[in-house]
């Protein structure tokens, strides 16, 4: 059996840096304001339900 070849740093932690970000940046924007801000946080904040969701309807079963 043959071993793998070893991935990047950026491509191992790219898209879960990714998510943490926009989920942090969704916190911060919860906190700071009323409106339409509100509504930025909210969509932030859906993103890693949706990462999670989708990919959980697509796994190989």
């Amino acid at each position: 059996m043959r071993a793998r070849p070893s991935l990047p740093l950026a491509a191992i932690f790219g898209i879960p840096t990714a998510i943490a970000l926009v989920t942090i940046a969704g916190l911060v924007s919860a906190l700071l304001d009323d409106g339409l801000v509100d509504a930025v946080s909210w969509v932030a904040l859906s993103v890693p339900v949706a990462v999670a969701a989708r990919s959980w309807w697509t796994r190989e079963r």
